[in-house]
């Protein structure tokens, strides 16, 4: 059985625990959820363990090969003393040992808490913060486990003892568990622990043992708790996003921002291994960052309305069904279908998180979500579903067009200041997606391609006319030459690599159009100059590389995964100029003209 299979195993006892915890702190009136703080937190543990199937391999194989090759020990002797009972129980203390410095250092260097920071975030202390892991602490994290494999301990024992060590750590994430006496002298408990994720001055980065609090006397890092001074939950750089991407990337990115701002090359590597929050002192006198106060801290939690409630916990429960079933089989698969389903898992992950910071709609993360479903079905090779789940991404899309409201927020207030979207340019965008959606039916079928063109042709063009709205025709002459040159360059391409002759001129025609569109879409950003403007362009960017790499695979040669790219950046075109044209809308032609004839000649 592997390690992802117990997982599965385990999760019902998991959701069991969670549910009563809920319903006892609901029973004594100090409940401790909240619905988005606890989906964010178990879908950055269903993220970290989908991801653990691509590197497991990576913390595993490196631990066999110490094992193998420079263990200190000969390893028949090895293998009969640490499988015995002893044997397995010194290898769990030595485990968790091991666990205390990895866990030490990982509130000490940076670069290490970069990857920790995640099980932190929550500003919230549940059973559900438990599942709240990193899904990039194997990359340095299998450093502190080579002494394990220089004395001889076998990977299988090493692996039992390691998932022993993480699931006793599951129910020490509890207010409602008092101190243990005792038991709090020698074992990490959840009076303990809840001291760890503190952030009171007297409680930070105290309290590392896994299983073992010994260590944490040993080495001077202990702190009881006091209950005169109750804890308070979270990081001291507050994450403020029900992101679980950029719950990951958070600190890696602020590091990175440092790395570069810093004009000393050794403060660039510095920064990295220096411990949380130290800073070069140039770039600490140019960003300055306000002073942790305790008194200042706000739990984060914006708004949600009852649509969004209701749609983001059913949709994690369908949600965490796929994951089990791809855990259940993942490490059978082979790594490009593995690869697939993780990113469609991934990308309904990020939308629910979205919907519930009311960061897109209900139908904005439903449209990701069948994107996401019929890109994988496509790459995985699942015919019959894919012709059923093509269309619904265009339908949803041009549901979502009708029936927007420019006025609403996610959250389903009112904002009076966004633009609404001019109603010829509602017109056109359904022009496109209506010509996209005939496209995508066409092309289910053998030998209508050359129909298919044709309709996305039209698509494109009903594009180009959107993208006209409150601006001239190709307001940045740059732009238009950089995709035309790329477009003969890809057509060159083409024409090299096999392109039929009777598909020249409908291929020359359909690439001419795309690249216009393109250049269309740039063009306006650079008069628009708004976030929601670059957002369309980057959108018609990536289906010029969506039409390219089709074209590749078609005329050229072909492509490993070739579906999943091409539908992966069609659907992310399709996404980004739909999200980017209804936030945007578009600017008065008077108040763009002005700036457009400044660009004209660029």
């Amino acid at each position: 059985m592997t390690p992802s299979q117990v997982i599965v195993l385990a999760a019902p006892v998991f959701f069991l625990l969670i549910a009563l915890e809920f319903a006892w702190g609901v029973r004594r009136q100090r409940n401790t959820y909240r619905l988005a703080d606890a989906i964010n937190s178990i879908s950055l543990g269903m993220l970290s363990q989908i991801s653990a199937v691509f590197t497991r391999l990576l913390r595993v194989g490196l631990y066999t090969a110490v094992y193998a090759s420079v263990a200190l020990v000969p390893l028949e002797e090895a293998r009969a003393f640490w499988t015995t009972w002893y044997g397995w129980l010194l290898a769990l203390v030595f485990y968790d040992f091991c666990y205390y410095w990895l866990h030490r250092m990982g509130h000490e260097v940076a670069v290490l808490w970069a990857a920790h920071v995640v099980h932190h975030q929550s500003q919230d202390y549940n059973l559900s913060t438990a599942l709240r892991q990193t899904s990039s602490g194997v990359l340095l994290g299998w450093i502190f486990y080579l002494p394990m494999a220089l004395a001889g301990v076998p990977p299988l024992v090493f692996g039992v003892v390691a998932l022993i060590d993480l699931l006793y750590q599951y129910w020490v994430h509890t207010e409602h568990v008092p101190k243990l006496g005792w038991f709090d002298r020698w074992f990490c408990s959840p009076s303990n622990h809840r001291v760890h994720h503190a952030v009171n001055d007297r409680y930070l980065d105290r309290n590392y043992g896994g299983i073992l609090i010994v260590w944490d006397r040993l080495f001077g890092t202990f702190q009881d708790e006091d209950l005169a001074e109750p804890c308070v939950y979270g990081t001291r750089g507050a994450l403020n996003s029900w992101d679980p991407l950029w719950a990951n990337a958070e600190v890696y990115w602020a590091l990175a921002q440092d790395a570069w701002h810093t004009r000393s090359w050794a403060d660039k590597l510095r920064v990295w291994f220096k411990p949380p929050g130290w800073r070069p002192a140039d770039v600490a006198a140019r960003f300055p960052k306000p002073a942790f106060e305790i008194a200042r801290v706000q739990t984060y939690g914006p708004p949600i309305g009852h649509a969004a409630a209701w749609f983001a916990g059913l949709n994690f429960l369908l949600l965490l069904g796929g994951v089990l079933v791809f855990l259940w089989h993942a490490e059978r698969m082979p790594l490009g279908l593995a690869a697939v389903w993780f990113s469609a898992l991934t990308a309904s992950l990020w939308a629910v998180g979205a919907v519930t910071q009311a960061r897109v709609t209900v139908a904005e993360a439903v449209l990701i979500q069948a994107a996401a479903l019929a890109t994988a079905t496509s790459a995985a090779g699942l015919p019959d579903l894919y012709r059923i789940v093509k269309p619904l991404p265009m339908l949803i899309a041009i549901f979502l067009v009708a029936t927007h409201d420019p006025l609403a927020l996610g959250n389903g207030a009112k904002e009076s200041k966004i633009r609404s979207v001019v109603p010829s340019g509602r017109l056109w965008l359904l022009a496109a997606l209506a010509g996209s959606l005939a496209g995508d039916v066409l092309l289910l079928f053998p030998g209508w391609f050359v129909p298919g063109l044709v309709a996305f042709l039209l698509a494109h063009l009903a594009y180009l006319m959107l993208l006209r709205q409150g601006v001239g025709w190709f307001p940045s002459r740059r732009a238009l030459a950089g995709t035309l040159g790329v477009g003969a360059a890809m057509y060159a391409f083409l024409w090299t690599g096999g392109l039929p002759t009777g598909l020249r001129v409908p291929v020359a025609a359909y690439v001419a159009v795309i690249a216009l569109m393109a250049a269309q879409a740039i063009g306006r950003a650079t008069v628009m100059r708004d976030t929601a403007a670059w957002t369309v362009a980057v959108g018609a960017a990536f289906f010029m590389l969506s039409d390219s790499l089709l074209a590749t695979n078609k005329f050229a040669m072909p492509l490993p995964l070739a579906s999943f790219w091409v539908l992966t950046s069609y659907y992310a075109a399709q996404v980004l100029i739909i999200g980017g044209w209804l936030r945007g809308g578009a600017k008065p032609p008077a108040e763009a003209r002005v700036v457009e004839e400044t660009l004209r000649f660029q």
